[in-house]
């Protein structure tokens, strides 16, 4: 079977991801995987393409030196807020009505729903997608798309559900990759993309809610019978928890998210001997110290949580599926990382509650984070092109990389908080492993030598300044470029 390459990037309110990956048959190996600091993008639609094609270009040209490759296209993903749903039925009357029902014809009846539906605007209204909910013949109601194929019928119909969202977005997007000269493969509807990568056909099955916390949008998708029943966006997420920590602790932006990050736990009075700690911030001549409690930061993490999960509860109880859930809710994206969530979301929903790690449908040497839930958008569009059968995105072979030297290789230097306690997901909580606060130049054979740090002395300040806080984010970024290890 022919190899491929396909390489997808995810346009969030945060990061922009690109993903590179090369398919042979059912084999999807990840070849390269990056996250850049996105600009121009509010609730995870681009709002300035000028500011927004600039990391999306460095962001290829980084991945194309690594690899030695040329990016021809790519497939990306559409906005998650502003999205509508509506419903619109297809019929046809076959004129081959001795043969069975194949797979093309069901996908155009589905164009056909798609045409003839009346949308309110046509020059400011587009449809992302479309979900075929069941279908009827002379004899038979409400099969699934799996039982029509086959039939032998003389009129056969279809039930859709169309998500309708903003023309000018979509726009943005072409504008973008025009200027760019790299042309789009395929847009994707993320939850579509999503369920690819994180959910269970069982899960699907008996009735599952997947929700996505980015960094600007929440959606909430629900599958029923192994159908998308339901779709719903939420127009905040984790910057707003980022904000909630900039205007209690009177502190930057970069510094909040960095903090967020580090430390971000939810259910301050389980966080046992961490919630005693406080992080201590060396500010300058002026400033001098300031000090926020490690209790106090879940305080404010957990307040704003609470209301992101109320507005999804909202919308489960809107869909009138909240009964039928009995996969419970996965939860992905990004805000997934933080410190009991999943526990906390299972005690205000009473739903059973698992978080959505990127399901290993696929190989990935040296990017251990591709497997962390905010890579799920990525490793979904890499799965449905694969599905979809696209054609390569590259037209040069990849060249092995380089040998990366020895020497000068930064290694963290880590202090232990003390801290044994599981979090939520029966997983080593973010607060039980070292904190990396700096690092420094060693070579390997060094590593034996290095004496073991001492744990910090009670009462458990963690003292560390702008630059350390800012440093230990970029140390995670540096190692996602070339271990993949937040």
């Amino acid at each position: 079977m022919e190899e491929k390459y396909i390489a997808a990037i995810d346009m969030g309110t945060a990061n922009i991801t690109l993903t590179v990956a090369r398919i042979n048959g059912d084999d999807v190996q990840i070849l390269y995987y990056k996250k850049h600091k996105s600009d121009g993008i509010r609730n995870s639609a681009v709002y300035n393409p000028q500011k927004a094609t600039a990391p999306i270009k460095a962001a290829i040209e980084e991945a194309e030196r690594d690899l030695g490759i040329k990016i021809m296209q790519v497939v990306v993903d559409l906005p998650r807020c502003d999205i509508r749903q509506e419903t619109a039925t297809a019929k046809v009357e076959r004129s081959n009505q001795d043969e069975v029902i194949t797979k093309e014809e069901v996908e155009s009846l589905k164009s056909l729903a798609q045409d003839d539906y009346p949308l309110q605007d046509p020059n400011k209204d587009v449809i992302y997608g479309a979900i075929a909910q069941s279908f009827s013949d002379d004899e038979n109601f409400q099969l699934i798309e799996d039982d029509i194929v086959g039939v032998i019928s003389r009129n056969f119909e279809g039930n859709f559900k169309l998500f309708i969202g903003k023309k000018s977005s979509e726009k943005t997007v072409d504008k973008i990759f025009n200027e760019l000269g790299i042309a789009i493969a395929k847009k994707y509807f993320t939850p579509i993309a999503q369920a690819k990568s994180v959910l269970t056909e069982d899960e699907m099955a008996s009735g599952v809610a997947l929700v996505d916390i980015g960094a600007g949008a929440t959606s909430v998708t629900i599958y029923q019978g192994s159908i998308l029943r339901y779709y719903a966006s939420i127009p905040f997420g984790g910057k707003s928890i980022t904000m909630d920590i900039k205007s209690e602790c009177f502190i930057a932006e970069k510094l909040a998210e960095n903090i967020k990050l580090a430390f971000g736990a939810c259910i301050p009075e389980k966080l046992q001997t961490l919630g005693e700690k406080i992080i201590q911030i060396e500010g300058d001549e002026l400033e001098g110290f300031k000090q926020i409690p490690v209790k106090y930061l879940s305080e404010i993490i957990t307040a704003r949580v609470k209301e992101i999960t109320d507005a999804m509860l909202y919308e489960i109880q809107r869909s009138g599926l909240a009964d039928k859930l009995r996969g419970g809710l996965v939860i992905t994206g990004g805000c997934a990382n933080l410190t009991n969530i999943a526990m906390y979301i299972k005690d205000l929903s009473g739903y059973n509650v698992r978080i959505g790690f990127p399901r290993r449908k696929f190989s990935a040497s040296g990017y251990p984070t591709i497997f962390d839930p905010d890579a799920s958008t990525s490793i979904g569009m890499i799965l449905s092109a694969k599905d979809d059968g696209l054609l390569s995105c590259i037209d040069e072979p990849i060249r092995p990389k380089a040998e990366e030297e020895e020497e000068g290789i930064q290694e963290p230097i880590t202090v232990d908080t003390g801290d044994d306690e599981p979090n939520a997901n029966g997983e080593p909580s973010l607060f039980n492993t070292d904190v990396v606060i700096g690092t420094e130049v060693k070579k390997p054979e060094d590593e034996k030598k290095r004496s073991e740090p001492k744990r910090p002395k009670k009462p458990g300040i963690l003292n560390i300044t702008w630059a350390k806080v800012k440093q230990f984010v970029d140390n995670m970024s540096n190692e996602m470029d070339e271990n993949e290890s937040v």
